[in-house]
């Protein structure tokens, strides 16, 4: 069986559609398949519209209704932990990867891939929104050694083995598709269209985007602390010698009034480095106490399915 899981938050206006072309493409597959929407707490009419359609298509269609908003990765989350398929497709409600592509990722998990990745042919996003995520997408590459082309893509196949190791985690804050990078054996990536948002507002802010990316690599690597370690030993070292340098001319050529600006823009350097530094630290703390409080990672208000 196929699971393909959909994250689902405000998309009233364009579950109609999403409808209208997610069910035709997966029949055309002439394989069995389960469609499990995961309502993130939504506050439109979306959770009355999946009940609409479980009801019309009730052998296929299972929907999880979260009982507050827990945010994309863990209605995913829960999606993994409730879907039956050997092969898991998550996709994301907005249409902007086309249903219709499900069938290339499915084509290229039969070659023996556990995990595939998409590559957005021609992004339908602004151009700074585009250049930003390639500078992310470099950064987070050099910085956890996870080689991801397309981090921003949600379209994505993995296997049961894949799934099952990232259900065994008890993460509460991740990145899914990093997450099953380290756990696959055979990763592979295909390139896949990418359309316009058929309605709605992206649900991503950059804020949200930032935010995104500080947890990818506070929570896949320790480098960000190395590197910060490393230049605080750098400067530490070009301080002393700075030091030694103004006492050496202090001895040799007396006091003086014209380096006091030149002391204070060194000061407040090393101030900022120190901030840095302190929110930096504070990054992996606050990791540390969201996991230790073992608060659940999502409340489940309602399942809507078959009975088997």
């Amino acid at each position: 069986m196929i699971s393909i899981v959909i994250p689902v938050y405000n998309e009233e206006a364009g579950l109609p559609v999403l409808f209208a072309r997610l069910y035709p493409a997966l029949d055309a597959l002439a394989e069995p398949y389960e469609i499990l929407f995961i309502d993130d707490g939504s506050r439109d009419r979306s959770a009355a519209l999946l009940r609409e359609q479980f009801e019309r298509r009730p052998e296929v269609t299972r929907v999880i209704i979260l009982a507050v908003n827990a945010g994309q990765h863990m209605a995913i989350l829960a999606g993994f932990e409730h879907c039956r398929g050997e092969i898991v497709v998550t996709l994301d409600a907005d249409l902007q990867n086309p249903p219709e592509e499900i069938a290339t990722l499915l084509a290229k998990m039969r070659e023996g891939h556990d995990y595939v990745g998409s590559i957005r042919r021609r992004r339908q996003d602004n151009l700074f929104r585009t250049w930003v995520s390639k500078a992310v997408n470099r950064l987070r590459e050099k910085t956890t050694r996870i080689k991801i082309t397309d981090q921003g893509n949600m379209l994505r196949a993995y296997s049961r083995d894949v799934v099952e190791a990232i259900n065994r985690c008890k993460e509460v804050a991740t990145f899914i598709p990093a997450l099953a990078y380290t756990f696959a054996r055979h990763p592979a990536e295909v390139m896949t269209e990418h359309e316009e948002r058929a309605a709605g507002e992206s649900k991503y802010s950059l804020y949200s985007l930032i935010r995104l990316n500080f947890d990818l690599m506070t929570g896949f690597s320790l480098m960000p602390l190395q590197w910060f370690s490393m230049l605080g030993m750098l400067v530490a070292l070009g301080s002393g010698a700075l030091f030694v340098l103004l006492i050496a001319r202090r001895l040799l050529l007396g006091p003086e009034v014209e380096g006091v600006f030149t002391l204070f823009a060194l000061m407040f350097f090393l101030i900022g480095l120190a901030l840095f530094g302190i929110g930096l630290l504070g990054e992996y703390i606050g990791r540390i106490y969201q996991q230790v409080r073992h608060r659940p990672r999502y409340l489940i208000g309602a399942i809507l399915e078959k009975e088997q």
